[in-house]
């Protein structure tokens, strides 16, 4: 499996915005899908947003449309998650992702990710 370090997360005000940021060991097949997920306590967790880099496509949770970006530097091997107008429903720990998974399923709401590689996580707190 491949190694994920996020990092990035921070306590901020609402409206504040932060930039998560994920770091895959090595590239292969396994990092063809990556993303974001978020947890926050007593909640299942979340996929937020996930990106297909070899065609661009992406794939946003109804809650963060318009507000977060996700984006992918091949070269660097790494994922950033852009979050703007952050909400306090927003606070959770937030989780990098990455497998094989086909397309379809990465960008269509369908990644489950349970065979995937993940990340220890960063929190992201904003109050009110």
């Amino acid at each position: 499996q491949v190694r994920l370090e996020e990092s990035g997360g921070d306590s901020v005000e609402t409206g504040g915005s932060l930039r998560l940021s994920c770091v895959a060991s090595q590239h292969s097949y396994d990092t063809d899908c990556m993303g974001w997920f978020r947890q926050a306590p007593g909640q299942e967790r979340e996929a937020v947003a996930t990106i297909y880099a070899a065609i661009g496509r992406t794939y946003y949770a109804d809650s963060v449309k318009g507000r977060f970006t996700i984006f992918a530097d091949f070269a660097k091997r790494t994922i950033s998650l852009q979050m703007n107008d952050l909400k306090p429903e927003d606070t959770a720990m937030y989780y990098c992702a990455a497998d094989s998974t086909a397309a379809s399923y990465c960008t269509g709401g369908h990644w489950a990710a349970d065979r995937a590689s993940w990340g220890q996580g960063t929190q992201v707190t904003v109050s009110s």
